[in-house]
């Protein structure tokens, strides 16, 4: 068995949602049944990058995330491109055999059994912006495939009025999962500076509507890696 990898990068610090400056190795899967127009990771969804990609079976992809960090446990990411289409169940038995923890972030269309194993599932369901129809019948085979076994989040990126109307109604459907907003980060070119001015002002905005709203059920973060390095990868 092999599996597609776009990139393995680390020990930094996970940059958002419920793991927020936890120390992490993350390990970025290649492929995405999604095209999110606003996506910052198209390096690893676009199968136009596919030659970038590395062909790698688990105990090789176990090897590296054991090497970049001196085999010393922590926690490691599993995200893409959407992770579940491939089988990561035999990394994570290798890692767990060596006392790691495993979370995984995927916008909730494909189930795999293996999310049982996780310590933590972020489940990210794209909003209107992101001009995807979510299925909330896949997302419901997500929440009972990891039934009895991780920490589930929901975590929702907001652009605008409509995604924070779209994420009211989410959090309304599923009120037993903890929320997570972030502002969107529309600035994705790894070559380009980030605007933090900008950057910030879209965290006021939101913040902002939560507390108008008296909506005390989020919490509101920002995106930490884009405030400590821009949209640069590897970190």
């Amino acid at each position: 068995m092999t599996l597609r990898i776009a990139e393995i990068f680390g020990p930094t610090i996970q940059g958002e949602g419920a793991l927020i400056g936890e120390p992490t190795v993350f390990i970025r899967a290649g492929g995405c049944d999604y095209r999110c127009v606003w996506c910052d990771s198209m390096h690893a969804v676009d199968s136009a990058n596919r030659h970038d990609w590395h062909v790698m079976e688990p105990v090789e992809v176990w090897k590296e995330v054991a090497q970049l960090s001196g085999g010393r446990p922590l926690t490691v990411s599993i995200s893409g491109g959407n992770p579940a289409i491939q089988d990561f169940g035999p990394v994570i038995a290798l890692g767990k055999a060596d006392g790691y923890k495993f979370a995984c972030e995927t916008q909730g269309s494909i189930a795999k059994p293996w999310f049982g194993d996780l310590d933590t599932l972020v489940l990210s369901p794209k909003p209107p912006s992101s001009e995807e129809t979510v299925d909330w019948a896949a997302f419901d085979k997500c929440l009972s495939a990891a039934e009895g076994g991780p920490e589930i989040v929901m975590k929702i990126v907001i652009f605008d009025d409509e995604d924070y109307a779209w994420a009211k109604a989410a959090s309304e459907k599923y009120p037993y999962l903890p929320l997570y907003l972030q502002p969107g980060n529309s600035e994705v070119d790894p070559n380009e500076p980030v605007d933090l001015t900008a950057t910030i002002d879209r965290l006021h905005w939101l913040i902002e509507k939560v507390t108008a709203d008296r909506w005390f059920t989020p919490r509101v973060l920002p995106q930490l890696h884009v405030l400590v390095w821009g949209n640069k990868r590897g970190v």
